[in-house]
């Protein structure tokens, strides 16, 4: 088998995964599965992009010779650079700044009582919202985290019934 015959398809195939598993992350839509098969997706993104590229050396080089190509280029290297300096952009480096993932993060820490007070609801209430939601696993004593089991739609669905108003 060729390297031809695999680079390409590999390359649109783990993009497609990464950008709509990327984009459904990025609105905490996410499940723990999700994020697994998302990073390692990545690393076959990249074994593919460099084939690619190994393939069609010289064509990249002619692209590079042109203003508004290379300028793309360029553009994409400086914001990989950025990626690495700590607290760019408050609230999205972990602990930078008061960001949803912060907020997301604590709430995810509290138990299910303390969620209860955050809502403005009885512990009993609440409970009662998960029963009738057909949450009817909630354990009290846990937090949501360890309620959802690491499934992002459950921890959302969780925080939903006890902080959406009902009705």
């Amino acid at each position: 088998m060729s390297l031809r015959s695999w680079a390409t398809p590999l390359v649109i195939g783990s993009f497609l995964l990464m950008g709509v598993t990327g984009v459904l992350m990025f609105f905490h839509l996410d499940t723990a599965t999700m994020k697994t098969v998302h990073e390692w997706a990545g690393f076959v993104l990249v074994a593919g992009a460099i084939a690619h590229l190994v393939l069609n050396w010289r064509p990249f080089t002619l692209y590079l010779r042109r203003p508004l190509a290379a300028a793309i280029i360029g553009f994409g290297a400086l914001a990989l650079v950025a990626t690495f300096v700590p607290n760019l952009i408050p609230g999205v480096v972990e602990g930078a700044g008061l960001g949803p993932k912060v907020v997301m993060d604590a709430m995810g820490n509290a138990t299910i009582p303390a969620l209860a007070e955050m809502a403005g609801k009885p512990t009993d209430a609440l409970m009662a919202q998960f029963e009738a939601a057909g949450l009817t696993a909630i354990d009290p004593a846990k937090t949501v985290k360890q309620n959802a089991a690491g499934d992002g739609g459950k921890l959302r669905e969780i925080l939903s019934v006890a902080l959406v108003p009902q009705g």
